[in-house]
């Protein structure tokens, strides 16, 4: 197992952050490797709401499913995300600090084939990519442009 966790501060709201974060489509906007997210269910984003997501990657596109396992608007968003290679579990915890929030992720990774045996590796680039990720969002949402919504039909 391998354990990928770190944390951003945003400045904005942490209802803003929280309600732009929980909407899966919104991905695509701030992580420009996520090609295209569809919500599987109905109704408003919550626990037992899933998506299917495709990115991008060396290897070719990604097919991922994620469902939300805990929804505490707006202090906590749990998930589920199954891909080929590997199962994530983990957390967002959204936090109040002066001037925004403090983000915080905290992801449990099962590598499935080879992978197993690339631990560390799977660890470092997990990091990498997830402060990356974060780091888009942080910039999205702070130049005001959360306004927008994904052009894809929800």
């Amino acid at each position: 197992m391998v354990h990928v966790r770190g944390e951003t501060v945003i400045r904005c709201a942490p209802v803003e952050v929280f309600d732009f974060v929980a909407d899966e489509r919104n991905e695509p906007l701030y992580n420009p490797e996520m090609t295209s997210v569809t919500q599987l269910t109905q109704g408003a984003p919550g626990v037992g709401t899933r998506y299917r997501a495709e990115m991008t990657s060396k290897s070719g596109p990604v097919t991922m499913l994620i469902e939300f396992t805990r929804y505490e608007r707006p202090t906590l968003l749990q998930s589920h995300t199954s891909l080929s290679s590997m199962e994530i579990d983990g957390a967002l915890t959204f936090e109040p600090v002066e001037g925004g929030t403090r983000l915080r992720w905290d992801w449990e990774l099962q590598p499935r084939g080879v992978l197993r045996f690339a631990g560390p590796l799977v660890a470092l680039l997990g990091r990498r990519r997830e402060a990356a990720i974060w780091d888009g969002l942080r910039r999205y949402l702070e130049t005001g442009r959360a306004g927008e919504r994904p052009s894809s039909p929800h």
